[in-house]
């Protein structure tokens, strides 16, 4: 099963096979760029041609996969954590869900796509269970099924882009240098071209998110107005690093200033909204994390340890091992990869 993140500047595409050993094989990974307008805020604008970019994409990176996980962006999906009476069979079960439901979606239920999970007991009431509730608008599901139709693929599992994203960072946090790193609070921060969000996780427990609007085209947006580049062109020389010498105090510096003041700002929200006063680690992703000298930077201006998230970490990357054009995107495939896991989910 393929992994495909779709966002406003890319589509990602990951597939993960596991030797018999169980270490994860990095079978195929790539992506293709998207003009800017035909995804915006996770709304497909333009629909042929994200189609067709997703179909150029499959075909160029050789996986004979048809099924896929896909994700629709966290805004355009209801989540609940309800309790409900343990030992229910199914039926029961779905029928109390629908019953919850009600409480927390604004649509009427036949406009809805509603799916749930049990998660376990409930640590506090013994004779109850926490189901994991998820709704959104058929109109919004629909979309992207026939998305995956139109590009020849068959919609197999549709996920959350912030779940899938937590999902690949619990590997990774699993090996931070950490005490205790189901006890530590770590900072995700997803730094895409247009926006940052922040998840701050404590094991599998999400404590705190929020969004912002920075991300990488406001460095773009530096190198154009100092250089006078057109904004394609900007991006072109961002992306191969053909920048003139005095770019890294000029552009560079600034930018990771402001970035840090961004990062600084997020984290005092989340100390100001919860009764935590530190994280244990910063761990950065998205297409824009990359940038050099980022992780130092907030490593100074914060305190908190911080690195680049590498999704591949620990998997067998074979021929692509020697792709440094590979490794140094990793960090923006973060949710594709949390996607692509779901092939191996019980």
């Amino acid at each position: 099963m393929l992994g495909l993140d779709i966002c406003s500047s890319s589509v990602k595409l990951v597939e993960l096979g596991r030797h018999a050993s169980g270490q994860l094989l990095l079978v195929h990974c790539g992506h293709e760029l998207l003009q800017p307008g035909w995804v915006h805020d996770g709304q497909i604008d333009k629909f042929d041609e994200v189609a067709q970019a997703v179909r150029r994409l499959v075909r160029r990176s050789g996986s004979k996969a048809r099924n896929v996980a896909m994700a629709l962006p966290a805004s355009a999906v209801i989540t609940r954590k309800i309790h409900l009476p343990a030992g229910l069979s199914e039926a029961e079960l779905e029928l109390q869900v629908e019953a919850e439901a009600n409480q927390y979606i604004p649509f009427p239920m036949d406009e809805v796509s509603l799916d749930f999970c049990a998660i376990g007991p409930n640590v506090t009431a013994p004779d109850e269970i926490d189901v994991m509730i998820a709704a959104s608008r058929k109109e919004k599901v629909q979309d992207i099924q026939g998305l995956a139709e139109a590009a020849g693929l068959k919609l197999s599992v549709l996920d959350v882009q912030t779940y899938a994203s937590r999902r690949a960072a619990e590997r990774l946090i699993a090996d931070l240098p950490l005490l205790a790193p189901s006890e530590a609070i770590v900072a995700l921060f997803e730094i895409s071209s247009r926006a940052t969000r922040l998840q701050v996780l404590q094991g599998q427990e999400l404590l705190y998110e929020r969004d912002q609007a920075f991300g990488g085209t406001q460095l773009t947006q530096l190198i154009v107005r100092e250089y006078g580049f057109s904004l394609e062109e900007a991006e072109n020389r961002k992306r191969s690093g053909d920048l003139p010498e005095d770019y890294p105090a000029s552009v560079l510096a600034p930018y990771l200033s402001s970035a840090a003041q961004e990062v600084g700002r997020a984290l005092q929200f989340f100390f100001t909204s919860t009764p935590h006063s530190q994280v244990d680690h910063i761990l950065l992703a998205g297409g824009a994390s990359a940038v050099p000298g980022l992780a130092a930077v907030l490593h100074e201006q914060t305190g908190f340890a911080c690195t680049v998230a590498q999704p591949f970490l620990g998997m067998d990357l074979g021929s692509r091992a020697s792709d440094g054009k590979l490794l140094h995107e990793a960090p923006s495939y973060l949710t594709a990869c949390g996607l692509a896991l779901r092939r191996f989910a019980a």
